[in-house]
């Protein structure tokens, strides 16, 4: 069976065109997914999608319009050009500034990331007996009610033709997957999770990265921690050191990091589902964002992160930009109608979550530097404190400023030694003291590209995958307690 949608992008780009468009870009985008879930040995769904259609927009007379189909039909195709035309002619009624783009030389490529093992190919029974095993291991642990598992796979074909000559087609394979354990006892519940908290951890690529979290081998300890939760005290109330590991401090980036430097957001265009920036566009190139030990990049090159792709949803090829330098905010993420405003070319944010969708700034790979050392050298190091792991919630306003951060675990430090377990820790601060009292970072060692496949922005609702490189990080002088 051939490409229903062959040709139809081009036909899309020729109409809107010739309807007066300035410019027109057009994706044809198909989506699938399969996810799996075991609870206590046993499975409980194994769901799959399979999602197409193709989306116009066109700028015209600076205002923007946007119209999609799912319909793979000539006379579908030319019907939703038509009509983004005419939303865009309709914008320029609404007062503001008019859209301008940065420039961009068209590319005509193809790229997709390594995949060594499809997770169409492998046997479902495989990835089942893969999560039986390690949910009923964590069963056996006295004390834990309820062992669950969990796998995901995304595969996103796309099609980008725009009016400037660009032909870009990607093909976009994403995995992971996590085990939770419930412990319960006398009316209290504790669970503990691994890689990751929220079904796991994901990234760039095949069936292999799920075999490399070796679930089955971490389930023992994973349900005696939530076992031993239930006989800790609560984290005491105190200003101190605090140590995260890696999982909680990609969450802190994503946070506190990622989104406010969303150019959108900082120009207060994107306000939908929480979200402005406490960053000004002046900041940009001298705000004191954090201390020295402070190194950020977003990088969409990053193999294997899950925010990683060859272009953006604009054709814009994927880039590695410095973001925070030596705790100096030197760039935000932009597309290319927002870098414009700056002066500069788009450094390839723009990404749309699927066919229906308008491309938003959103995160790439938005991560750390490592330094040296590992976590045990960052609690040898530390006389007293508090060493937190998996993030269990979060709460941030609207400008990302001020959070309070749970984590699933905490271990107190006494005169460099892990002391005791505590249950049910939190964390509070505001953005630019917390980063401004970061004095260690770990080494490359402890570092890998955490995988967030829920991040949400926009209005109607987009849910977008980030990445964020991190490994266990040191803060002075941290508000701590439990909730």
């Amino acid at each position: 069976m051939g490409d229903p949608w062959e040709g139809l992008a081009e036909r899309a780009v020729d109409a809107g065109v010739a309807a007066g468009g300035e410019y027109v870009e057009v994706r044809v985008v198909r989506s699938q997914t399969l996810s799996l879930s075991v609870k206590n040995g046993r499975p409980e769904a194994v769901v799959t999608d399979d999602d197409e259609g193709l989306g116009v927009r066109v700028l015209m007379d600076g205002g923007w319009g946007f119209a999609c189909t799912p319909r793979p039909e000539p006379e579908a195709v030319t019907g939703a050009a038509l009509q983004a035309v005419e939303v865009a002619r309709a914008s320029r009624l609404l007062d503001g500034p008019a859209v301008r783009l940065a420039p961009q030389e068209p590319v005509r490529a193809a790229w997709a990331n390594p995949v060594r093992r499809d997770p169409w190919e492998v046997p479902l029974e495989e990835m089942l007996a893969l999560l039986a095993e390690a949910t009923e291991a964590m069963l056996r642990v006295p004390g834990v009610r309820v062992a669950e598992g969990f796998m995901d796979f995304w595969r996103t074909a796309k099609r980008f033709r725009s009016s400037e000559g660009a032909a870009i087609d990607q093909l976009i394979t994403e995995s992971g997957g996590g085990i939770a354990a419930v412990a319960v006892h006398d009316g209290e519940v504790q669970r503990r999770s691994y890689p990751a908290s929220f079904r796991g951890d994901f990234g760039t690529g095949g069936y292999e990265l799920v075999e490399a979290l070796d679930l089955a081998g971490h389930a023992q300890q994973t349900a005696e921690e939530a076992a031993a939760l239930l006989l800790a005290p609560p984290c005491p109330t105190a200003v101190t050191t605090l140590i995260l590991d890696g999982d909680q401090t990609a969450l802190q980036i994503h946070e506190s990091v990622g989104h406010a430097i969303e150019f959108d957001r900082i120009l207060g265009t994107e306000a939908a589902y929480a979200g402005t920036s406490f960053i000004t566009p002046g900041d940009i190139g001298s705000l004191r964002y954090g201390s020295e030990a402070m190194h950020i990049i977003a990088d969409a090159t990053l193999p294997g992160a899950l925010g990683t792709f060859g272009f953006d949803d604009e054709g814009v090829p994927a880039q590695r930009v410095v973001i925070v330098e030596c705790g100096v905010l030197r760039h935000v993420l932009t597309n290319r109608e927002t870098a414009l405003l700056l002066g500069q070319r788009s450094n390839g944010a723009a990404r749309a979550s699927s066919w229906n969708r308008i491309p938003l700034v959103r995160m790439t790979n938005v991560g750390l530097l490592p330094d040296s050392g590992t976590l045990e050298d960052l609690i040898a190091d530390t006389d007293e404190g508090v060493l937190m792991c998996t993030n269990k919630s979060w709460s941030i306003d609207d400008r990302r400023l001020n959070f309070q951060f749970g984590c699933e675990i905490a271990w107190e430090i006494r005169r460099g030694r892990r002391g005791r377990l505590f249950k049910q820790p939190v964390y509070s601060g505001i953005t630019p003291q917390f980063w401004a009292s970061l004095d260690r970072v770990a080494g490359p060692a402890e570092f890998r590209a955490r995988g967030t496949p829920n991040c949400g922005k926009g209005q109607p609702a987009q849910v977008a995958h980030t990445g964020h490189p991190a490994g266990p990080t040191r803060f002075r002088g941290v508000q701590v307690g439990s909730r």
